[in-house]
């Protein structure tokens, strides 16, 4: 990303003025939208799952990673790392042997969005929150931040990059539904608007008492998330977080933000101008 010099030495200049009179800048609230927003989203029935990692495998070949390595085994918790953008791990529960796929979660309102100094991380208007490189610049508040322990960062690579789940935006743009969802052959995985999938979850619930838990992970979790599960046993003996709090973690900053000092607003846009002319430097040296 190509930061005109002119303006980013006058926004370094505003910056300096601004903290030097001890001047605040008001930030106006946000328009309401016209209508409301649908995003889309995920409704994983882990009742349905046999463990069969067709999503790991297919999750692998849409995004040109590693093949997947190692299978569900009990007492072994598989991660998703920096090759990995979903995994699936069995639990031993009150009910048996329990499969989960882990993933983003693509919150409603992301805290790893709302931590983004450059705005890299982005919550698009399908409801993918997905990473772009040309705005970042490596600071990994992202992975701080996160209440879900997603973003992942490539540490052993030469051009390292934020590993996650992106809902498989790019098919979404395309009028394509995630690739995991299309080929999970059990119907584990259910594809809709997120409203539409807590109907259809609540639905299962109450039609299937003796088969779910009463409970919807993600309906209400950090605000709402877009990946929602349904499950026979407590979520906890899921490995599920059951602390993680029902408002969104940007929402605890919301006053903070209508009224900062300038240094907090101007502050991203400089540390992208020094990052972008860093990395001008550093290419221009390679090239020398």
């Amino acid at each position: 990303m190509k930061i005109d010099r002119r303006l980013f030495f006058k926004v370094l200049g505003a910056t300096g003025a601004s903290v030097a009179l001890g001047t605040s800048l008001k930030a106006a609230p946000r328009k309401q939208e016209e209508k409301e927003v649908e995003f889309y989203g995920v409704l994983y029935d882990s009742t349905r799952c046999v463990g069969c990692q067709t999503c790991e495998f297919s999750c692998a070949e849409a995004h040109g990673l590693p093949e997947p390595s190692g299978a569900p085994e009990a007492g072994v918790i598989r991660k998703i790392n920096e090759k990995n953008r979903t995994v699936v791990n069995v639990y031993k529960t009150s009910r048996g042997d329990v499969f989960v796929k882990t993933q983003c979660m693509h919150c409603s309102q992301p805290a790893c969005v709302a931590a983004c100094l450059t705005q890299a991380m982005q919550k698009t208007k399908e409801g993918s929150v997905i990473w772009r490189g040309e705005k970042c610049m490596g600071c990994r508040y992202c992975m701080v931040s996160c209440p879900f322990d997603v973003p992942k960062f490539e540490y052993h690579s030469a051009n390292p990059v934020i590993q996650k789940c992106t809902m498989c935006y790019d098919r979404l743009k395309e009028g394509k539904i995630p690739a995991c969802v299309e080929n999970c052959p059990n119907q584990a995985l259910m594809f809709g608007t997120r409203r539409e999938l807590i109907k259809e979850g609540h639905k299962r619930i109450v039609e299937n008492p003796d088969q779910y838990v009463d409970y919807i992970y993600g309906e209400q979790e950090a605000g709402g998330t877009a990946f929602l599960y349904l499950s026979p046993v407590p979520f906890h003996e899921l490995g599920f977080n059951t602390h993680i709090q029902k408002t969104s973690y940007p929402e605890l900053s919301k006053g903070f933000l209508y009224s900062v000092p300038s240094i907090f607003v101007l502050l991203p846009p400089i540390l992208l101008g020094i990052y972008d002319a860093t990395k001008n430097k550093n290419k221009e040296e390679e090239n020398e």
